[in-house]
């Protein structure tokens, strides 16, 4: 069984989140939120409560299917990080001789899936 989680239109460059979702990716959820605090970027804040939620969500359905779930055995199964829209959010920066010049923010999608059994292929 499986449960997913989404963080959208979220102000972190997708390379940079994909870097510490390198580092979360196959772990059991319990060792990957020890991971997220020791991780020196500010989007390990935002990984963390979509972790978070993905796994209340794979309690909440293994709740009604009747099943019980091990803490221990939650293991990240599939996270990733995509480009969001960055035409909303253009914004101006001070140019020499008086000009300005124009710059878009970045803006990613966050898709983090949680399972309670572990993948054949890694340990």
């Amino acid at each position: 069984m499986e449960a997913i989680a989404y963080s959208r239109f979220q102000r972190f460059g997708t390379r940079k989140v994909a870097q510490v979702l390198k580092e979360i990716r196959g772990k059991s959820v319990l060792e990957a939120e020890q991971i997220l605090p020791l991780v020196p970027r500010a989007c390990g804040v935002m990984i963390e409560k979509a972790l978070k939620s993905a796994a209340h969500n794979l309690s909440i359905k293994a709740g009604r299917a009747g099943k019980t779930l091990v803490p221990q055995n939650v293991f990240v199964k599939e996270c990733w990080s995509t480009m969001g829209p960055m035409g909303q959010m253009k914004r101006v920066m001070p140019a020499p001789m008086g000009r300005a010049n124009t710059f878009k923010r970045k803006v990613s999608h966050l898709t983090i899936v949680v399972s309670d059994e572990r993948q054949a292929g890694k340990r």
